[in-house]
């Protein structure tokens, strides 16, 4: 079983909780999904909450049974859809002073696969997340790249096997529903408009991760050249160039982490330090990812 996951992760995590710290823009991510997914996870205080402030209990308390404990991530290549996913649900954890697991669906296996055995993949992914939570402890399934077994079976294109698989999935979050928030589900997606239209309607939020604002730019800057001094105009002047107005997109933030940064660095190793001007240089010369649609 462990075979289909590319990890399954325990939580709270000391080393997910420190990459946790050089996410840009994390915390107001995780508080929009935080304060909707503990709706579902403590319903005896959010009846607590209807009777102090309206003396009874509202409808929509119990109307909050049918909601999916399910988060579709929606955005670009290198947003930091899958860190986030992996992130949350460590905070999480630590928010509620529970114990967890991470399982993240491997896409290896799911290429690897023919149609027909997609359905069991599917299956088998869900039997190990409801395996995994318990009362005092939460369980979360990634399916990354999830266009690719989610896809909209609107479409004449589609195998009858990728119908089958795709029914599957929605029975399969449909029986998560009732595990009364023991167990929730992350999907991410470069490709929203790919999705199915039954999984998008179930979603209780669809987060949108974007290339990053000038404001992140330089905090990026600011958190991967710590120790360099360089002055607020410089890490603006530095942001600015990253926008690539010249271009049709800016950078992502793994194009800053992955391409752009260790470029400056190769430039300068061994014998010269790091500097604005080649950074600067660097920026200039390094193209964006191209958007995904």
């Amino acid at each position: 079983m462990a075979d289909i996951f590319d990890n399954i992760i325990t939580l709270p995590s000391a080393e997910v909780q420190k990459q946790t710290e050089s996410l840009v823009g994390f915390q107001s991510k995780f508080d929009r999904i935080y304060n909707n997914l503990k709706l579902l996870l403590d319903k005896g205080s959010l009846s607590d909450w209807s009777k102090k402030h309206h003396k009874v209990d509202l409808p929509i308390i119990s109307q909050l049974k049918d909601k999916y404990p399910l988060i579709i991530l929606a955005g670009d290549a290198g947003t930091g859809k899958t860190i986030s996913a992996t992130s949350i649900a460590d905070k999480m954890t630590r928010e509620l002073k529970k114990e967890g697991f991470f399982l993240k669906l491997s896409t290896r296996v799911r290429g690897e696969g023919m149609h027909g055995e997609m359905g069991k993949l599917v299956n088998d992914a869900f039997t190990e997340l409801k395996k995994q939570a318990g009362k005092k402890r939460l369980a979360f399934l990634l399916i990354d790249e999830a266009d690719a077994i989610a896809t909209t079976r609107a479409t004449g294109q589609m195998h009858q096997e990728e119908k089958a698989a795709v029914n599957t999935l929605i029975q399969k979050i449909d029986e998560v529903r009732e595990m009364d928030g023991r167990a929730i589900l992350f999907m991410s997606t470069n490709r929203l408009h790919f999705i199915d239209e039954a999984i998008l309607r179930r979603a209780a939020i669809i987060l949108e991760f974007n290339r990053p604002t000038k404001e992140e730019y330089k905090e990026l800057y600011a958190q991967s050249l710590e120790g360099m001094n360089l002055t607020g105009d410089e890490l603006g002047e530095l942001a600015k160039l990253s926008q690539k107005e010249n271009e049709s997109v800016g950078y992502s933030f793994s194009d800053v982490r992955l391409k752009v940064l260790p470029e400056a660095v190769a430039m300068a190793y061994p014998d010269k330090p790091l500097t604005f001007n080649l950074l600067k240089e660097t920026i200039n010369n390094v193209k964006p990812s191209p958007e995904i649609k």
